[in-house]
């Protein structure tokens, strides 16, 4: 009787810990990012099924499965890579890893597991050339940008290079080539993460010199920083409108692109302003907010695209 009950008493425990086990991997995965990349790879596939390009719903689920493998793969291994210096930033000390919560090993498996159960998945239901592009994003940001970020704060511009392939995968899985469509798209994405990162290295800029990690404002100060956000931002806008001459998108989508650009390059000139330290704090915060509601309305106006 005593056996049975302590069997019993372990089962609560046993389901408990495999709840927190598989919510501990789902971190790992940054479900918030690896979602991100299913939008705008989304985003992708539907913009190219608009130029005239027929596509299966099996072929187009399996390009937005395979890229949810991929990104979250990579992003199981950048905590793997990082979990010493996890430790030293507020919003990273709760991982699994920083708090010993997980052993690194099963992080390091998890997140090769899902790298390479990728591959196949888009290599055999979309097509080669998706398959190799999802492998350079993968390799590049755990082996280049992640290392890089404690050596110089350059590797933000490497770091944007695999964000920005999300929605090429996307156009590639539908068209089989990448060509101007998906390299516009390619663009939109990759100078989009330039002021949206600089933003979010101004605010917790604190806590990347404790976590020994090189972002622009503690090399340069904040004043260049709210220029190149105010360049990129610029660079942004254009790059958006671009898909119109294209044929992509069409008059209506001009008009709403152009407002919403307006908007996030007039929240990026405020910053030119003399700001004090919390003024500059409370900016940059609003900034990263704006990028955010920036790029699902942009990406909502290329899906509607109204022929206004």
């Amino acid at each position: 009787m005593q056996t049975s009950e302590l069997a019993s008493d372990a089962l609560p425990k046993r389901r408990a810990d495999g709840v927190a086990l598989a919510r501990d991997l789902a971190q790992l995965a940054k479900p918030r990012i690896t979602l991100m990349c299913v939008i705008t790879t989304a985003g992708g596939l539907w913009m190219a099924e608009r130029t005239g390009v027929a596509i299966s719903h099996l072929t187009a689920f399996m390009a937005i499965f395979g890229t949810a493998l991929i990104v979250a793969g990579a992003n199981a291994l950048n905590m793997y890579i990082e979990r010493d210096s996890d430790r030293y930033m507020a919003r990273t000390a709760n991982r699994p890893l920083p708090t010993g919560r997980m052993a690194p090993r099963i992080a390091l498996w998890f997140g090769v597991g899902l790298s390479v159960l990728a591959v196949p998945v888009l290599a055999f239901f979309t097509n080669p050339l998706t398959a190799l592009l999802a492998v350079l994003a993968n390799l590049s940001y755990v082996l280049a940008y992640t290392p890089m970020k404690a050596r110089s704060h350059h590797s933000l511009l490497v770091g944007a290079v695999p964000g920005a392939i999300p929605p090429l995968l996307g156009w590639t899985a539908a068209t089989g080539r990448i060509d101007a469509g998906g390299m516009v798209l390619f663009a939109i994405l990759f100078i989009w993460q330039i002021p949206h990162f600089l933003a979010i290295t101004l605010f917790r800029c604190e806590e990347y010199k404790r976590a020994g990690l090189f972002v622009m404002p503690n090399v340069t100060g904040p004043e260049p920083v709210k220029h190149a956000i105010v360049r990129w931002t610029m660079a942004l806008v254009a790059s958006t409108l671009l898909l119109v001459p294209l044929g992509i998108a069409h008059h209506g989508y001009f008009v709403i692109a152009s407002i919403l650009g307006a908007v996030f390059f007039g929240v990026g000139c405020v910053g030119l302003q003399r700001l004090d330290a919390a003024e500059l704090y409370r900016w940059s915060r609003r900034l990263f907010a704006t990028s955010i509601v920036y790029l699902v309305a942009l990406f909502i106006a290329i899906s509607w695209d109204p022929t206004f």
